[in-house]
C-alpha cells in the first residue's frame, strides 16, 4: 500500500518549506490525484493552497491563483479552509505587488482563523510583509510579536526563528541597524541549517542591513552570490528580488550597473506576474538614468546618459507606484527627476517639495537637496547652503546613538549628494570661512559622534580568535567567503555594533578658532566637490585660497602606487635607479600641483596640519620634494586637531614594541627602536600573539608594531597585522582597555586607506585614531625592510626625548637622509 494522499501531502509541505519547489510540486500533484479520487475536497483544498504557494515559486502566480479561485467557487469548504485560501490569495497578491488587495485577502483570513492559532500566525507573517513594503512599522511589530506567541506555545521552533528573522528586517526598515543585525544573529545558525535556500534568504536579508550600514562591497557581492544560488533552486522571485536590491546598492555609486541589474529584475518581476515589484525595479532603472551630479565612491562624478527619459515616462512610474502603494519610493522617483532636471536645464519647472517629520529619511534628505540645487541654480547661495545643512543636520540626528566606525561611516553614504552641493556652493561663494565650514562638514559627517568605547567582551574575542584561524589556513585571501568566516564576521560585527556607544557629539572648529590654535604653524586643508580641487591655507597671519589643477593631479596620482611599491621592491641591480627616477618624476609632478603653489613659508619652525579629501588618500606627502623634512601632521578633521591641541601635549614615559614572524629585520627593527627608552617592553617571537600585543598596548605610552600587514578593502576593519598565532584585526582594537596616545604601524598596507565615500578614508589608521588614539604612524605602501627599520629606530631618539610624533619623524628623516612613506596621522604635534 502506498501512501496516502495526506501522506503525501504533509510531505508536499516538507519539501516547500525547504525550498525543493520542483520537487514538492510534484509530490503535491499526486497528492491532489489521490484527494480528488477519495473525494476529500478539505484535504484537495489545503493541497491546492500549497500548490499555489509552490507555482508562485516557480515564477507562475496566474497558476497558483486560478487554483485557489477554482476550489473556492466549487464550493462545500469549511470556514477554516476557506480562510486559508483567502491567506494564500493574499499571499499571491503580495507576489504580484497588489498591496491592497494583499492586505484584503490577509484580514479575511486572519479573521477567519481564529480558532487555528498557528495558521492564523502564518498569515499575520505574511502580513507584516505587506505592511513593511507600505512603511507600516508599528502593525508589523503587533502581529510579529502575535506570531512568535502563537509559534512557541506550539512549540514550532523552526517558526519562531523565522518570526524574529523578520523582526531584525523590520529593525532595519526603522533605521535601527544595530538591533537589526543583532537580531537576525541570533537565528541565523538555525535558519541557515534548514537548507541551501533558506540560507540564501538569510543572506538576502542581512546583505541589505550591510548595504545600509554603508558596507557596499561586501553587501554587492553577497547580493550577487544569493542570485546565482537562488537561479540554482529555481526560485526566479527571490532572484529577482536579489538583483532588485543590487540595483539599489548600486545606485548609491554606479548607476550604469545599477541600472543593468534594474532592468533584469523588472523583466524577471514582470515575468512572473508581480507587477507591483517590476514597477519598483522600473523605479530604480528610471533613477539610474537620472543620476545626474552623483558622486561616485571616490568621490568623483559618475557617468549619466546623455539624454534623460522623459518626464511623461518619469511620471508614469510615478503614478504606477502610487497607485500600488508605494508613495515613498514615487516621491524618491519624483525627486530624483526634479533634481536631474535642475542639473540639466535650470529652468525646468519644479515641482513642490514638502518635508515633515513622518517623511522618509531617503526621500527628505533628496528633498533637502532638490532644495538646494534648486536655490544654486538661482544663484541664490546661501539659501542653496541653508538647504543642505539642513539636510546634513537631519542626517545627524540620526547618528546620535550610534558610536561604531561602520555605522557612523554609513552617514557618509547617505550625505554625500548634500556635501557636494554644499561645497560646490562654497567653491562658489569665494569666501574662506564658509570654504573652511564645508570642508570640515564633510571632513566630520562620517564621525559626527565621539565613541563610547565597549569593556573587553570575551565572545567578541573567542570569534576574532577563530578568524585568525581561518584566516591563516586560506593565504589566497579567499577566508572571507566561507560560511563560518561569515558567520564569526557578522558575529563580531553585531557585538561591536550594540556595545559601542556614543558620547557627545563632535563640534566644528571655526576658521577663527583654528587660527588661533596655530601660533606658527600652517594649515592646508584640501577641498574637492568632485570637479574642482583647491587647497585653503590658513595661519595666524592670514588665509587665502588656492585653484589647484585637478586634471593634472589626478593623471600624476595615476600608477602612483605601483610606483611607490615596485620602488621599495627593486632596491638593487641595474633597474634600481630607473625605477626611482621614474617615482622621483611622478613625486615632483604631484608636489608642483599639490604643494609647491602653496608651500611658500620659509622652513623655520612653522609646522603644517593638513586635511586632505578621500581622493588624496594614498598621497605620500612626506615624500614629495615641497615638504620633504617638514613636521606634518594628517589630521582628519581640522575640528579634532584643534580639540586634541587643546588638551596639550604630554611626553611619553613608556613604550611597547612587537615584532611579528616573516619579516626580515623585524626583531632588528624593534630592538633598535627600544633601545632609546629607558624600559621598554619587547614582544618577539612566539610571544609576539594578538593577546599578549593588546594587553601591551593598555600599558604603553608608545605602541609600536612591526608585522606583515593587510589591508581588506571591502571592510576595512577587518584589516590587520600579522602576529605569531595569526591577525590583529580592527575589531581587535577595542578590546584594548586604555589606547596608547601614539601607534607606530611599521607594515605594508596597513596605512593604506579605502575610500568608502567621498571624504571618508578608512583604513586601520583611521580605526585606531577613531578608537582615540591621538597619532598614528603608517604607511599607505610597501615600504622596504632597510628603510622601516633605520628611520623609525631614528626616529623614537625623538620621541623617547619628548618630541611630538610628527616632529620625531621629520628630524629622523632629515638626520638619515631617507625618504620614505611613513606619515603622521592624527594630531602629530
Amino acid at each position: 500500500m502506498g501512501p496516502t494522499a495526506g501522506d503525501l501531502y504533509e510531505r508536499g509541505v516538507l519539501q516547500a518549506n525547504r525550498g525543493r519547489y520542483a520537487l514538492a510540486r510534484r509530490t503535491l500533484a499526486g497528492a491532489a490525484q489521490k484527494a480528488t479520487a477519495a473525494g476529500d475536497v478539505e484535504l484537495e483544498a489545503r493541497i491546492a493552497g500549497t500548490s499555489a504557494y509552490v507555482l508562485a515559486r516557480l515564477g507562475d502566480v496566474d497558476a497558483g491563483e486560478k487554483l485557489c479561485l477554482d476550489i473556492l467557487a466549487r464550493g462545500g469548504l469549511s470556514p477554516s479552509t476557506v480562510a486559508q485560501l483567502h491567506g494564500q490569495l493574499g499571499a499571491l497578491s503580495l507576489e504580484r505587488g497588489r498591496l491592497d488587495d494583499a492586505a484584503d485577502w490577509l484580514g479575511k483570513s486572519i479573521r477567519g482563523l481564529a480558532d487555528s492559532p498557528v495558521r492564523q500566525a502564518n498569515m499575520r507573517l505574511n502580513r507584516t510583509l505587506v505592511d513593511m513594503q507600505r512603511g507600516r512599522l508599528g502593525p508589523v511589530m503587533a502581529d510579529l510579536e502575535l506570531a512568535e506567541t502563537a509559534y512557541r506555545d506550539a512549540g514550532l521552533r523552526d517558526e519562531v526563528n523565522l518570526t524574529i528573522h523578520n523582526r531584525g528586517y523590520a529593525l532595519m526598515l526603522a533605521g535601527d541597524l544595530v538591533a537589526a543585525l543583532q537580531t537576525m544573529q541570533s537565528v541565523r545558525e538555525p535558519l541557515d541549517g534548514e537548507s541551501e535556500l533558506w540560507a540564501a534568504i538569510n543572506e538576502l536579508d542581512r546583505a541589505e542591513v550591510l548595504r545600509e550600514a554603508g558596507l557596499v562591497t561586501e553587501a554587492e557581492r553577497s547580493l550577487e552570490s544569493v542570485s546565482q544560488a537562488f537561479g540554482r533552486h529555481r526560485a526566479p522571485r527571490e532572484r529577482a528580488t536579489a538583483e532588485y536590491h543590487l540595483a539599489r546598492s548600486l545606485l548609491s555609486h554606479d548607476p550604469e550597473r545599477a541600472a543593468v541589474a534594474a532592468s533584469a529584475a523588472a523583466r524577471r518581476f514582470a515575468a512572473l506576474g508581480s507587477t507591483g515589484w517590476a514597477v519598483r525595479a522600473e523605479a530604480l532603472l528610471l533613477r539610474a538614468r537620472l543620476a545626474v551630479g552623483r558622486i561616485d565612491r571616490a568621490g568623483t562624478p559618475v557617468r549619466v546618459p546623455r539624454r534623460l527619459p522623459t518626464p511623461t515616462v518619469v511620471a508614469e512610474v510615478v503614478g504606477e507606484l502610487r497607485a500600488q502603494g508605494f508613495h515613498s519610493e514615487a516621491e524618491a522617483l519624483r525627486l530624483t527627476d526634479a533634481l536631474a532636471r535642475i542639473r540639466r536645464d535650470q529652468t525646468a519647472p519644479l515641482p513642490g517639495v514638502r518635508i515633515d517629520r513622518r517623511t522618509p529619511l531617503e526621500a527628505a534628505l533628496l528633498a533637502y537637496e532638490v532644495r538646494a540645487a534648486r536655490a544654486a541654480a538661482a544663484r541664490q547661495e546661501s539659501d542653496a547652503r541653508r538647504h543642505a545643512a539642513r539636510g546634513l543636520d537631519l542626517l545627524d540626528r540620526t547618528q546620535q546613538a550610534v558610536g561604531s566606525l561602520d555605522l557612523q561611516v554609513s552617514a557618509a553614504m547617505r550625505g554625500a549628494g548634500l556635501i557636494t552641493t554644499g561645497l560646490s556652493s562654497a567653491l562658489r561663494s569665494g569666501r574662506h570661512d564658509v570654504i573652511f565650514d564645508w570642508a570640515e562638514r564633510a571632513r566630520l559627517l562620517s564621525h559626527p559622534i565621539i565613541p563610547v568605547r565597549p569593556p573587553p567582551d570575551p565572545g567578541v574575542a573567542a570569534d576574532l580568535a577563530e578568524l585568525r584561524i581561518l584566516r591563516s589556513a586560506s593565504p589566497d585571501g579567499e577566508w572571507p567567503a566561507g560560511p563560518r568566516a561569515a558567520l564569526l564576521r557578522d558575529r563580531a560585527r553585531e557585538r561591536q555594533w550594540s556595545r559601542t556607544g556614543a558620547g557627545e557629539a563632535r563640534t566644528r572648529a571655526s576658521l577663527a578658532e583654528v587660527r588661533e590654535s596655530l601660533a606658527e604653524d600652517v594649515l592646508l586643508s584640501y577641498v574637492f566637490d568632485g570637479v574642482r580641487l583647491g587647497v585653503l591655507v590658513a595661519s595666524r597671519a592670514r588665509v587665502r585660497f588656492v585653484a589647484l589643477d585637478w586634471p593634472g593631479v589626478r593623471s600624476a596620482l595615476s600608477g602612483l602606487r605601483a610606483d611607490l611599491d615596485v620602488s621599495a621592491t627593486v632596491t638593487a641591480g641595474p633597474m634600481a635607479a630607473v625605477v626611482r627616477a621614474g617615482l622621483e618624476a611622478r613625486l615632483s609632478s604631484l608636489s608642483a600641483l599639490l604643494v609647491d603653489p602653496v608651500v611658500s613659508m620659509p622652513r623655520g619652525d612653522s609646522r603644517i596640519v593638513l586635511t586632505a579629501p578621500g581622493v588624496l588618500a594614498g598621497v605620500p606627502w612626506m615624500m614629495l620634494p615641497g615638504l620633504r623634512s617638514r613636521v606634518l601632521t594628517i589630521a582628519p578633521s581640522a575640528s579634532r586637531w584643534v580639540r586634541d591641541r587643546s588638551r596639550g601635549w604630554h611626553v611619553p614615559s613608556s613604550a611597547g614594541f612587537a615584532a611579528g614572524p616573516r619579516v626580515a629585520r623585524g626583531e632588528e627593527e624593534v630592538t633598535a627602536a627600544a633601545s632609546a627608552w629607558s624600559d621598554p617592553r619587547l614582544l618577539r617571537g612566539e610571544r609576539a600573539v594578538v593577546a599578549e600585543v593588546v594587553d601591551l598596548a593598555s600599558r604603553v605610552d608608545v605602541l609600536h608594531i612591526a608585522a606583515h600587514g593587510r589591508h581588506t578593502a571591502d571592510n576595512p576593519l577587518f584589516s590587520g597585522l600579522e602576529l605569531a598565532d595569526g591577525t590583529l584585526f580592527g575589531y581587535d582594537i577595542d578590546l584594548v582597555p586604555e589606547l596608547p596616545a601614539t601607534v607606530v604601524l611599521s607594515a605594508c598596507e596597513v596605512g593604506r586607506s579605502s575610500v568608502l565615500w567621498g571624504e571618508e578614508a578608512i583604513g586601520m589608521t583611521r580605526v585606531w585614531l577613531h578608537a582615540g588614539t591621538r597619532c598614528v604612524i603608517a604607511a599607505p605602501v610597501i615600504v622596504a625592510d632597510d628603510v622601516a627599520c633605520e628611520l623609525l629606530g631614528a626616529m623614537h631618539e625623538g620621541l623617547a626625548a619628548g618630541e611630538p610624533p610628527s616632529a620625531a619623524l621629520a628630524a629622523a628623516s632629515e638626520r638619515t637622509g631617507i625618504i620614505a612613506p611613513f606619515q603622521a596621522h592624527g594630531s602629530g604635534f
